[in-house]
Formats: C-alpha cells, sequence, structure tokens
C-alpha cells in the first residue's frame, strides 16, 4: 500500500474519467493502468484513467466520478493505494454531535467553535464534516454533513459514511437511548471505527481498576451505593469523604463529608450558585438530610476516601490531565491544568469559583526546585491509568481527562477519569499551544484508525 497527498481538482466532463499527473501516477503505482476503481468512504466508482503532464501531484476529477462517490470539495487530500486498481480518498472524518437544528450559525450550541477548530485544522490533511444522528440516511448509507468555508461558514454536503467517526455527543441521556445504541451498532457492523464510545460512569471506572495491581494504588477507595455503616466506618477511618453521583459532571450533587470526634459531623455542597455548610451533631441526622435530598437515587452515588491534597491559601489544588492517543496509537499528555478550588468549595471546578493556574505555578508554591520533578512523575502515572483503562475497556478511546491529585507526599491520586473531557484548561493564556496540540492530536488518531497514517506519506 502507498500514501501520498495530492491536489485535487474538478473537471466538467460528464463521463467517469481521472486526469493523473505523471509525478501522482509514479507514486500511486499506476504507471500503464487504463482504469482504476476510486473510493471515498464506502462508496466506490469505477473510472478512466488518463495521464497528464503537469507539474507536482494533481487528481482531476470528472463529474460522473465527482457525484458517484460524492465527493464533497476541491483541495488537498491524502490517496491511498489499496490493491492494484484500487484507490482511495480521504480519509473521510466524521465529528458526531447534537444540538438545535434551528440555528445554522450554532448547529452544535457551545460546541460549534471547537467543532469549527477541528474542521479548520482537518481540512488541510482530510475530507472532515461533523453531522448530528439524524443526519445519516442508513438506506443510501450516506451523511448529510456540516463542512466549513474558508471564512468561517458551515455549507451541507452530503457524502458516503465515514472511514471513521470522533463521538462528542454532548448528553449521557441521549447516548443511553435505543437510537443512539443502534447507531454504534451499525457503524461497528460496517467496520467503521468509532471512538469515545460514550461517557464515563465512575463506578464502573473503579470497578475496573480495583483489581489492577499496576494502577490501584492510585486511586481513593470508592463504594458504589455504600450502606450507612461503610459511610460511618470510611468517615471514621478517613476523617473526611468525598459523596457523589455515579454518572454526574461538573460537580453537581458532590458532598464533602467530614468528621471531627469533638465536634460531629459536616456536609459541604453546593447549592443555588453558593457553598453550603451544615453541621450534625450525630451521623444518623447526616443521613437523614442526605435522604431527604435524593431519596433513592443515591443508590447510584459513590462514596470515595478523602486525601489531603497540595493547597494554596488554604485551598486545595487539583489537576486535570488532558490526554489523548497519538498518531502512533500511544498515549500522551498533551495538556495540564491545575484547579484552585474556590474558598468553601466542595470541588475545584471553575464554574464553582475555582481558578486555573499552569501546574508549574501551582506545584513550585509547595516544591519548589522538586515542582517539575514531581509533574513529570504525575504524567508517567497519568499515561499508565489511560494504558490501564483502555485495557479493561471494551471499546475505542482516543481521549480522557484525568482529574489526579497529588498529596503533601508526593503521591498522585486519580479521583475521575472523563470519557469526552471538557476543554476549559485550554483557555488559560499559557495553555493555548496545548489546545492546539489537543486538536492536531485528535486529527492525527483519525489518521491512524482510518489507515491515512501520516508516516507513509511519500
Amino acid at each position: 500500500m502507498s500514501l501520498t497527498f495530492c491536489n485535487v481538482h474538478f473537471s466538467q466532463q460528464p463521463e467517469k474519467v481521472v486526469y493523473i499527473s505523471n509525478s501522482l501516477m509514479k507514486s500511486l503505482k499506476l504507471s500503464g493502468k487504463k482504469n482504476i476503481q476510486l473510493r471515498l468512504g464506502k462508496d466506490m466508482v469505477n473510472a478512466t484513467v488518463k495521464p497528464i503532464k503537469k507539474t507536482g501531484k494533481h487528481l482531476f476529477l470528472s463529474s460522473g466520478v465527482r457525484s458517484g462517490i460524492h465527493v464533497p470539495n476541491a483541495g488537498g487530500v491524502m490517496l491511498r493505494n489499496l490493491q492494484e486498481d484500487e484507490v482511495q480518498l480521504g480519509p473521510l472524518i466524521g465529528v458526531l454531535s447534537d444540538g438545535p437544528s434551528t440555528s445554522p450559525s450554532q448547529p452544535f450550541a457551545s460546541r460549534t467553535n471547537f467543532i469549527k477548530q477541528l474542521l479548520r485544522e482537518g481540512k488541510r490533511k482530510s475530507y472532515i464534516f461533523a453531522f448530528t444522528p439524524k443526519d445519516i440516511n442508513w438506506q443510501q448509507e450516506t451523511v448529510r454533513g456540516y463542512f466549513l468555508n474558508d471564512n468561517g461558514t458551515f455549507y451541507r454536503k452530503t457524502v458516503p459514511l465515514p472511514d471513521v467517526v470522533y463521538n462528542r455527543l454532548p448528553s449521557r441521556k441521549a447516548e443511553t437511548s435505543s437510537s443512539i445504541n443502534q447507531l454504534r451498532e451499525r457503524l461497528t457492523r460496517k467496520r467503521i471505527p468509532f471512538f469515545n464510545w460514550s461517557f464515563f460512569n465512575k463506578s464502573d471506572i473503579y470497578r475496573l481498576l480495583e483489581d489492577d495491581n499496576t494502577v490501584n494504588r492510585y486511586v481513593p477507595e470508592s463504594h458504589i451505593n455504600p450502606s450507612p455503616e461503610r459511610i460511618k466506618d470510611m468517615l471514621e477511618r478517613h476523617q473526611f469523604l468525598y459523596y457523589k453521583p455515579s454518572a454526574g459532571s461538573l460537580g453537581k450533587g458532590i458532598y464533602r463529608l467530614t468528621y471531627l470526634p469533638k465536634r460531629g459531623y459536616f456536609a459541604r455542597y453546593r447549592k443555588g450558585g453558593g457553598n453550603v455548610l451544615l453541621r450534625f451533631s450525630n451521623f444518623n441526622s447526616l443521613m437523614r438530610m442526605l435522604k431527604s435530598r435524593h431519596g433513592r437515587t443515591l443508590e447510584t452515588y459513590v462514596i470515595q476516601q478523602g486525601i489531603r491534597l497540595v493547597e494554596i491559601d488554604n485551598c486545595p489544588i487539583d489537576f486535570r490531565f488532558h490526554m489523548h492517543k497519538n498518531g502512533s496509537n500511544k498515549w500522551v499528555v498533551v495538556g495540564v491544568g491545575a484547579k484552585k478550588a474556590g474558598r468553601g468549595s466542595v470541588t475545584t471546578h471553575l464554574k464553582n469559583g475555582g481558578s486555573l493556574l499552569t501546574p508549574e505555578q501551582a506545584l513550585s508554591r509547595t516544591f519548589g526546585d522538586r515542582s517539575d520533578e514531581v509533574l513529570q512523575n504525575a504524567k508517567k502515572v497519568a499515561i499508565t491509568l489511560a494504558e490501564a483503562i483502555e485495557f479493561h475497556h471494551q471499546h475505542l478511546l482516543g481521549e480522557i481527562g484525568f482529574d489526579l491529585g497529588i498529596d503533601q507526599d508526593e503521591k498522585v491520586w486519580m479521583f475521575e477519569a472523563n470519557a469526552k473531557p471538557g476543554r476549559s484548561i485550554f483557555s488559560h493564556p499559557s495553555l493555548k499551544a496545548e489546545g492546539k496540540a489537543s486538536v492536531e492530536h485528535i486529527l492525527e488518531h483519525c489518521l491512524y484508525l482510518s489507515k491515512f497514517r501520516r508516516r507513509d506519506v511519500e
């Protein structure tokens, strides 16, 4: 198989003809061929080959060929020689999301700018588009996708089912619907790689790792749907705990429970945009409050050992490690943001009053000259954790966001793993380059999964 980059042009010829420059003919090992099968995604068309004398690598597609395989636009793209007479254009990358269909300029709501960034970068080396579940026509095996113009506006084109799908569906509820389950199963049957299968469930991740001796030492003691007896025992052993919904996000519904032998039990949580701190003289009254607020939904809650993290100004700090698979299918740390909790807040979430620092700013306050060594160790732990989750997870992963803590003894702890991490850390002025690198890694992994590997390009 050979892979090469070329410039695609359109010709008005109605016949199914492709005009190929001599240099491109040589790269694709097509010299002497009279006919080829040209593919885009799952579509294929038979075409007559006509060599042309033109400097550089150029491919001219007649209108018959273009419409036959739904080529969306001209420009730079890769060509993959699959067999003696079969050539594939691509890759055709689909970004799956959702949003209000009533807004042409913001079809993916708050994710629109990120999707535009992906499309802007990706169209330099691929045919990349965004789509929603309802844009798929399963009978014709086509998608009516959103492509990006050079001026930053969307336009719609119908293309074949893509070579690879990057899943950025925003809702846990939507992901568990029968229609989305069916979508994933259909893509799997057609052998279309679909990465970032679904949101992680906290209890599932803890369960995956608890028996893995390579990483379980990094996970605080955690239990799903704990009995009151379990909670009381853990409070007495650890002094404070985090009690959080297994399928929650953005710090919603999280409690910090504390036990001080001479003062009683305390519950700290977020309510109506403010922080609440309640004191209880006995454990039973604490549990009554939790049950009155959540009832049966407590069955989906996880209890987790509290860790004394490094602090700045008496406010704990944790770290978001944004992980990606690269073009060689290896896990790498692309960005690290330090999140300082707001005063009195249960979590370090920025929406709950937290603030964002660089890891160097955060660690130098505690570890001084050794801060870089502590950070490098945490990066190694993050890669080991990502490899372990991938090993135990049954679906393709290409991106993970870890919430990691570092205690005063330099030990690294994993609090959460997110399959579709938010991108708020990249809003920090010092992390803009990492935000761009994150997008590049997503695209490189799409090339890897679609077998349009950059390292093979001539």
